[in-house]
């Protein structure tokens, strides 16, 4: 795809235009939203992602169409993977319930950024050296069998060095001054945990990209398609985060899935490799074949994953835990506020 300068200006111009009115909306009126809200906002996303890969694919052809397609539901659905570490960001930094559609959307933005740089050294390296395919491809290999063989393990959030040399460098304060970045005291300026928690965010967004971004090219080689396809999975994050919060400990199976999917990826990567070198054995996987597997393994690993959650459930209701009552139930319900919600503690009490 050789697109013109004015191409690229006006996609970015648009992601900038969608993404300024979700920023204005926030900050309008900061507050969790409701299920209602983040589920058209969803669906807004989605169906916009829809219009343009269908335009790529009218204007593209089947092959991009296919490309824009694969790519986007692969990085949606590692940006789904992803929520897990950012409500243990969440809960780690005790963000304020209304303010942290603001946290994810700037750390979404923020996030956006550093992609943009990522895929461009990435578009510029595997246009110069073609080994890195066999490179990226064993280390989607890789990246899948971790995943199985640590899915078990309770996952934890470790400071990255970048939040670490903020925190070094600029003072900090302890709390929480409304959604102000930084604050004067005693004359001297200090930043609040707000601006950490979306360092935070954004940076830690970065260290997926290490497989996702390998897993991408994987799919199409077009830096056009690359970007928009991670800017479309990114977007619509913050929603998504508030929608499927309480479904992300029923998608048991979600770890599995990727990881069929990752190691797929990685393996078409290099058996790509292997048929440019001219390997005659070795063939190229069309993109319409990557769709299907991406697709189908996705579908099956989600309704495996909402059976196992069902059944786990009617156990659990058919034979409670040992000492559970009424007593228990009452207890539960006077630690909740009078909108029905559980209260939180807060940095800024």
């Amino acid at each position: 795809m050789n697109l013109p300068t004015w191409v690229w200006l006006v996609t970015i111009a648009g992601f900038m235009l969608v993404l300024a009115v979700d920023f204005y909306l926030v900050a309008r009126n900061p507050r969790e939203p409701s299920f209602r809200e983040c589920t058209w906002w969803v669906i807004f996303y989605v169906l916009l992602a829809g219009a343009f890969g269908t335009g790529i694919l009218l204007i593209g052809g089947p092959a991009h169409g296919g490309e824009f397609f694969a790519g986007w539901i692969t990085e949606y659905s590692l940006s789904v993977d992803n929520l897990f570490v950012f409500l243990l960001i969440m809960s780690r930094f005790s963000v304020p319930t209304r303010y942290r559609q603001k946290v994810l959307l700037v750390g979404v933005v923020l996030a956006l950024l550093l992609r943009g740089v990522f895929i461009a050294a990435g578009a510029e390296a595997v246009t110069r050296f073609d080994w890195l395919f066999y490179i990226f491809g064993a280390f989607l290999i890789y990246t899948a069998w971790k995943l199985i063989g640590h899915e078990d393990e309770e996952a934890e959030f470790s400071e990255n060095i970048a939040l670490r040399t903020v925190r070094r460098i600029v003072p900090t304060t302890d709390a929480y001054h409304g959604s102000a970045l930084a604050v004067k005291i005693d004359g001297r300026r200090a930043v609040t945990p707000m601006l950490i928690v979306m360092v935070a965010i954004g940076t830690t967004d970065l260290l997926f990209a290490l497989d996702s971004i390998p897993a991408i090219f994987g799919l199409t080689k077009e830096p056009y398609l690359v970007f928009t396809a991670n800017a479309f999975a990114l977007m619509g994050l913050r929603q998504l985060f508030f929608l499927i919060g309480g479904l992300l400990d029923r998608l048991v199976y979600l770890s599995k899935g990727l990881s069929i999917v990752l190691a797929f990826i990685g393996v078409k990567l290099v058996l790509e490799a292997l048929h440019h070198d001219g390997v005659s054995w070795a063939p190229e996987i069309p993109i319409m074949v990557s769709l299907g597997v991406i697709v189908g393994t996705l579908l099956i690993t989600a309704v495996l994953s909402l059976i196992k959650s069902r059944g786990d459930r009617s156990r659990a209701l058919a034979d409670p835990p040992a000492g559970s009552g009424p007593g228990d139930l009452a207890g539960q319900v006077d630690s909740t506020d009078p909108d029905g919600k559980r209260s939180e503690v807060h940095a800024d009490g």
